[in-house]
């Protein structure tokens, strides 16, 4: 989730809602022949001896210092709940965005493990409950606000984390890669890749009903702020007018607590007696969380962060063949067609398709079919692309462990989750003290979502 001020626009005073929309128009949706990827991996920080244990803030303090002297090619930045997250600069070749980020991450471990710290890639953290790290205007403006619809806003920003994939726009012109099919295909392919990554099936130690948890938050968030805009032919005007009518989440102040307005659009903004400027606008962009961002290039957001350090290679890998090369986009194209019609008018990650994407994962038949077609011909296009073996090798065998079998990575984790109950009704005493443990967790945090199944 980074979110940072965005580069949609160009700094100059805005005081209409013309100004806006012409602004939004031109300059979201960047057009041209896709030539650049870019990533950001987020991750969970835990201690290596325990990694189910919250991290004391004093020791994040210490380890962030310690990481923002590093000469990173990638932008680190920390996120409300004290998750670490890794931007990418836009990369000519999907081999250059692995090979920055991979050196990366390797600096990034090596001194965390000096102080037993480590990375973990969950969709939702699955043990702790939310606890903000940092505390600044802006997420005490965001928390204020998102608690008005229910507890999601704050699991969302403290205990999720992700693999967003950046991708150009595409091409002005129709076409396999054009930036209206792009679009579309954004939205419906998208489903196919939650589901298939799915990483995110618990919470406070506890299946919540849901593979992707996490989206299941996104989904129960204000839908001004987390849908999608309705799907046409023409992606900038319906993006444009999404912009207008979005609730305002706070406005800005030098000193002292930032506002958050009650049911005030930007639109209605642009027409009271003190305008936004551009400033304003910028940043009401940064706080758009709809499942496929517009920024100039296209940002997906539904994909869970993935087991292992090196398990966010593989959705970046197969969505980039699956959009950027023309026969692989053909094949993703007319596989989910069909699924447009399951989607409905209901608009992403609320319509029925979303829906069961994150709580079947690939146990849905329909989307199973489609991945698996879907993963072949990423394979297909990989090596068109200057994919190496290694890269071949992590997405053959997760299509094996996974696509094939129906599976997604929280299948994985629902099993341990059993083991664990297993190991429980031996009563060893290992156990036991984990079960106290938890006890304590949910003693101190009872009611964060007691009553109202998440994600509903």
């Amino acid at each position: 989730m980074s979110d940072s001020v965005s580069d949609c626009t160009e700094h100059r005073s805005v005081v209409t809602e013309a100004e806006v929309e012409a602004l939004v128009r031109g300059i979201c949706f960047k057009t041209g022949p896709p030539r650049f990827i870019g990533v950001e991996v987020e991750w969970l920080v835990h201690e290596l001896r325990l990694p189910r244990l919250p991290v004391r803030p004093e020791r994040l303090e210490a380890a962030y210092a310690a990481l923002r002297t590093l000469p990173l090619r990638s932008a680190l930045t920390v996120e409300p709940g004290g998750q670490l997250e890794l931007s990418s600069l836009p990369a000519a070749s999907l081999m250059e965005c692995i090979g920055s980020v991979s050196a990366d991450l390797d600096a990034v471990r090596a001194v965390l493990r000096e102080v037993d710290l480590g990375l973990t890639g969950y969709g939702q953290d699955p043990w702790n409950p939310p606890s903000r790290f940092l505390h600044e205007p802006r997420y005490d403006a965001m928390e204020r606000y998102l608690d008005r619809t229910g507890p999601e806003g704050r699991a969302m920003m403290c205990t999720s984390a992700s693999v967003q994939v950046c991708l150009d726009a595409g091409y002005e012109e129709p076409g396999p890669l054009g930036h209206g099919r792009r679009w579309w295909m954004a939205h419906q392919l998208g489903a196919v890749l939650l589901a298939a990554f799915a990483h995110s099936p618990m919470a406070r130690g506890r299946h919540t009903g849901w593979r992707s948890t996490r989206q299941s938050l996104w989904a129960a968030m204000d839908p001004g702020r987390s849908n999608a805009p309705p799907l046409g032919p023409e992606p900038r005007g319906a993006w444009a007018r999404r912009v207008l009518d979005a609730p305002v989440m706070c406005v800005r102040a030098p000193d002292g607590p930032w506002d958050v307005p009650e049911g005030m659009s930007f639109r209605a903004w642009t027409r009271s007696d003190n305008p936004p400027d551009r400033a304003d606008l910028d940043y009401h962009l940064t706080t758009l969380f709809p499942p496929v961002r517009p920024r100039g290039h296209l940002e997906l957001r539904m994909i869970d962060a993935q087991p292992g350090d090196d398990g966010w290679i593989v959705p970046l890998a197969v969505t980039t063949a699956l959009f950027d090369d023309p026969e692989a986009a053909e094949i993703a194209y007319r596989t989910v067609k069909p699924l447009a019609e399951r989607a409905g008018s209901l608009p992403a990650p609320r319509n029925p398709l979303w829906q069961d994407a994150a709580r079947y994962g690939l146990t849905d038949p329909e989307l199973r079919e489609a991945a698996v077609i879907c993963f072949a011909a990423a394979a297909e296009a990989l090596p068109r692309l200057g994919a190496t073996t290694e890269v071949l090798d992590a997405v053959a065998e997760y299509t094996d462990r996974f696509v094939a079998r129906g599976r997604c990575p929280a299948d994985d984790l629902l099993v341990q989750l059993q083991g664990r109950s297993h190991d429980r009704s031996d009563g060893q005493s290992r156990s036991r003290l984990r079960d106290q443990f938890h006890d304590r967790l949910d003693g101190r945090f009872h009611g964060q979502f007691q009553g109202k199944d998440i994600g509903s």
